[in-house]
């Protein structure tokens, strides 16, 4: 895999990606004309993650209707001022949707699919996981 980011101009980046997508970063956090690179990791871990919830539930045939995660990160006070803990709070919505299966599938994003997740677990940041289940509307 392969991607470039390009310096546009003052703290601003375009990223592009293999997948012939872009991405514009703001590293000026006054300006905040776009997300900034530590804010684009918390939303691919709460993709990752959430890709693999939403696809784990359809495969046990749970009816979702609707999913999303909150993502709450403390970062290190000194620099580099990594993440050192991050939890993703799942709201699954749905008809009859079983507690046992969200959690099953939570735990399998967590323990074995969601990449990103490795990747920042290894790097040291402690990663919890909560979740509620809401009727469909």
């Amino acid at each position: 895999m392969q991607a470039q980011v390009k310096w546009v101009d003052k703290q601003r980046f375009l990223g592009l990606t293999p997948s012939g997508n872009s991405v514009v970063m703001d590293a000026d956090r006054e300006q905040k004309s776009a997300a900034g690179p530590m804010e684009m990791v918390l939303m691919g871990l709460g993709g990752c993650a959430c890709v693999d919830v939403v696809s784990i539930l359809a495969k046990a045939r749970q009816k979702v209707t609707n999913c999303h995660v909150d993502i709450e990160a403390e970062r290190a006070d000194a620099v580099p001022s990594v993440f050192t803990r991050i939890n993703l709070n799942f709201v699954v919505q749905g008809h009859d949707i079983k507690e046992s299966q969200v959690q099953r599938a939570i735990s399998l994003s967590a323990d074995k699919y969601c990449s990103v997740a490795h990747m920042l677990g290894k790097g040291g940041v402690e990663i919890t996981h909560s979740y509620h289940i809401l009727p469909a509307e």
